[in-house]
């Protein structure tokens, strides 16, 4: 996966030192995808970005904890803006558009970007770790429902869902996307369109008000 070096510019940092950060943020996101977080070293890390040394990464990062920031921080703002690139023509007040448009997009970023989202299921498994970042529960959560709920509550606001509790039904509604990605990793041959839309679907239908 390729970070954005324009973001990691944006820190102050020169190109040599933009370039090296951005290719350890690189090299920890594919080695969290294949070998899993508990199995992710320091050492591995290194021999993936092609690094001279440990050190290099303390130097960038210090420990764990700021790494595995950086890490959640570059694959949520991947998401955001994949998530943003497919609805910027929608009506931002349009709550069940946007509803519909985030089902999709967030099943569309399980094929497009698999990677991504191992390793937000292994920061989210693995939050509890001391060594860790001990945010990472917290963001994953907001990522996974946090957004969603905020936009069931303002459309409930608006008269525009129906009745049912917005906790529940994001939760739920993160979950039909897991559930995505189980059938996908199970027959990768699944049609992952065809998945979103009939998720959104289920979901207009069931967020709808009472007629």
């Amino acid at each position: 996966m390729r970070v954005n070096f324009d973001t990691q510019a944006e820190l102050g940092l020169s190109v040599t030192e933009a370039t090296t950060r951005a290719q350890i943020i690189a090299a920890t996101i594919a080695t969290i995808a294949d070998h899993g977080y508990a199995r992710t070293t320091f050492a591995k890390i290194k021999e993936r970005a092609g690094l001279s040394s440990t050190r290099m990464i303390s130097y960038h990062f210090t420990n764990k904890a700021g790494l595995m920031q950086a890490v959640l921080s570059t694959v949520s703002e991947t998401k955001a803006m994949f998530l943003q690139e497919r609805s910027q023509d929608l009506d931002p007040g349009d709550r069940p558009g946007n509803l519909r448009a985030h089902i999709e997009t967030s099943v569309a970023f399980l094929r497009d970007y698999p990677e991504c989202v191992r390793v937000l299921a292994e920061l989210s498994a693995n939050a509890d770790d001391a060594d860790g970042w001990a945010m990472t529960s917290v963001l994953v959560d907001q990522l996974r429902v946090g957004g969603v709920q905020r936009q069931l509550k303002q459309g409930q606001d608006e008269g525009v869902f129906g009745e049912f509790s917005p906790e529940v039904m994001a939760m739920t509604i993160a979950q039909a996307i897991d559930g995505a990605a189980a059938a996908s990793a199970a027959d990768p041959s699944t049609d992952l369109d065809r998945y979103g839309r009939e998720i959104a679907d289920l979901f207009e239908r069931a967020t709808a008000p009472k007629r």
